[in-house]
């Protein structure tokens, strides 16, 4: 799983968004689905990041990560958590209870988010529509604590 995960991230970091056209990343997201129950929360992450910033549409393995993830979701650090909404929201997968999930635990973790990891969340989750008061409220009392 990890070597899915990191082929994914590296071909999208090294070809960037003209990758696209390519059908073999249709395979590797297929391959990641497959084994997605093997990945770490880092995997997942960086597979979504990746395939977001492509703009290759791989909705059944974002189907399968939104719902591996969320059970798991203490697993996540803060940059997992705010590069796995980002992701989504820029794919436009819509994963409420992925969106539940990773609000609740940035909650009681608000203090391990540095201020890009704030700021892509809150754009993640407005972007996405997903309703996130309280954790909007925590990130900007956090945001003026630390100016």
């Amino acid at each position: 799983a990890r070597n899915l995960a990191t082929a994914a991230h590296r071909v999208v970091k090294f070809g960037g968004r003209r990758v696209r056209s390519d059908r073999r990343l249709e395979a590797l997201a297929e391959a990641c689905r497959a084994r997605i129950d093997a990945f770490n929360s880092q995997g997942m992450a960086n597979t979504v990041w990746a395939f977001a910033t492509a703009g290759v549409s791989a909705r059944t393995l974002f189907e399968a990560i939104a719902a591996e993830a969320p059970p798991r979701i203490n697993e996540f650090n803060s940059q997992g958590m705010a590069n796995t909404v980002w992701a989504f929201a820029t794919a436009g997968v819509a994963a409420r209870t992925l969106f539940e999930a990773i609000a609740t635990e940035a909650l009681r973790r608000i203090n391990e988010f540095n201020s890009q990891e704030m700021a892509n969340t809150v754009w993640a989750f407005a972007t996405a529509g997903v309703a996130a008061r309280t954790l909007f409220q925590a990130i900007a009392s956090e945001a003026l604590r630390r100016m």
